[in-house]
């Protein structure tokens, strides 16, 4: 009886042994996780970043992308997505008051379709009618809209070259935009002559490329041009404080003087001003007091400065034609025009570089041109050799922060090469409103 004891007291004591180190093992590992459970649980309960778009959080809602298929109407849509009646019909009454343009979609636009849940009804329609905008229709218990416009991204670049054949052949040679051209002869054309540029002729330019999502939207502001050819260097700086506006040379005048060098476009010289030239239909010599723009038909003629317009008419072999008085003595001509610009009739004012008529081969020619014609006190003369007076400085209150904005360009030009490989780099990204 004893020995049985015995033996179940040395069992209980085993037992009890196990136990005890099973509870410290156990307590062990609980204290252990306990100095962890901070780490645990931010991990666990990490919360996403937000995913905004179209001022959304995309972790919050669901999110439908939907195109629009052709015959599709925003109120067909919204119908077919279960949307009530009375909200679709406020909708369409609320948008009215201002434009069809939030009501009428385009086919293969994108639409969005924001719900609480996938299977809940929709809380807001998003729809883009462009890549610059997109509109927000509001389907909650106040029906509303907004048309918003998306943000854009500007990236910097900078770009030099020197002319082999033309300033065209030469961008595309370096694969840089083209669409360039326009914006430095706004920043140039009253100093550079881009129709008779020379093999060897030197260019630099900085502007902003426009990004919107990430998409290219192609080129911005010039912000600073510079030509060297055989006549000098020439400068323009572009200067916005939000009363002064437009491009400047390096003492603050406008480049813009008072006439452009020509009145189209990225063209060619096809007949110059000359006292004896052989007409190409008569088939004679005789004078030729004008200079053609060779150009395809319906190119825009722009007005080279400021005026009014003092004839519009056909005459003979001038063809479709309008003359601009721009003061008591400079006046100009455009012949030969397909047809005229919208609203031009004797007596418009028009301003420097608005469309005035489009290139045609009206009266006595033999291809699409404009025959420019300019007088300077009642004689016809050769623009392309007249010289005229300097603008004035700009204000001076505005001088020291035009100065620091020209050499900001002028250092970054300093630091562009125009060896005749390509030369396009991106050197800053900043973001616009």
């Amino acid at each position: 009886m004893y020995q049985r004891k015995k033996s179940l007291f040395g069992k209980d004591v085993l037992l009890s042994s196990l136990l005890a180190i099973t509870l410290i093992f156990v307590y062990n590992k609980i204290f252990s996780l306990g100095e962890d459970l901070d780490t645990f649980e931010t991990i666990s309960f990490i919360k996403k970043e937000p995913n905004i778009k179209f001022g959304f959080d995309l972790n919050e809602v669901d999110f439908e992308t939907k195109k629009v298929q052709k015959g599709e109407t925003l109120s067909s849509i919204l119908s077919s997505y279960g949307v009530e009646d009375h909200k679709i019909k406020a909708l369409e009454e609320k948008t009215k008051k201002v434009s069809s343009t939030f009501t009428r979609l385009k086919t293969n636009n994108k639409l969005y379709v924001l719900r609480n849940d996938d299977c809940g009804l929709p809380t807001n329609v998003v729809y883009e009618p462009s890549p610059f905008e997109y509109i927000v229709y509001d389907l909650h218990d106040e029906i509303d809209f907004k048309l918003n416009r998306k943000e854009t991204q500007a990236c910097t670049e900078i770009s030099s070259g020197r002319i082999k054949k033309s300033l065209i052949h030469s961008l595309k040679e370096r694969d840089i935009d083209t669409d360039i051209v326009n914006k430095l002869e706004d920043a140039l054309s009253s100093t550079v002559d881009f129709y008779h540029t020379e093999q060897g002729d030197e260019f630099k330019f900085i502007y902003e490329r426009k990004y919107i999502d990430e998409r290219d939207m192609g080129i911005g502001k010039l912000l600073g041009a510079y030509y060297k050819n055989d006549e000098g260097e020439f400068y323009s700086i572009y200067y916005d404080n939000g009363k002064t506006k437009g491009y400047y040379d390096l003492e603050g005048r406008p480049v813009k003087n008072t006439f452009l060098k020509a009145p189209v476009r990225n063209v060619r010289i096809t007949s110059g001003f000359s006292m004896q030239r052989m007409h190409p239909v008569l088939k004679y010599a005789r004078p030729h007091f004008g200079t053609d723009y060779g150009a395809p038909y319906g190119t825009p003629i722009l007005a080279v400065g400021d005026g009014v317009v003092e004839q519009v008419g056909y005459n003979g072999g001038n063809g479709k034609f309008v003359k601009i008085k721009h003061d008591r003595t400079y006046q100009t001509q455009y012949l030969h025009m397909q047809a005229y610009g919208k609203g031009i009739k004797k007596g418009t004012r028009v301003r420097s570089g608005q469309t005035i008529g489009y290139v045609g081969s009206t009266g006595l020619s033999t291809g699409p041109h404009v025959c420019f014609r300019f007088w300077k006190n009642g004689q016809q003369v050769n623009h392309l050799r007249l010289k005229f007076p300097r603008a004035q400085q700009m204000n001076k209150k505005d001088m020291p922060e035009f100065l620091a904005t020209k050499n900001r360009v002028i250092e970054l030009f300093e630091g562009i090469e125009t060896t005749p490989s390509n030369y396009a780099a991106k050197i800053t990204k900043k973001k616009n409103a």
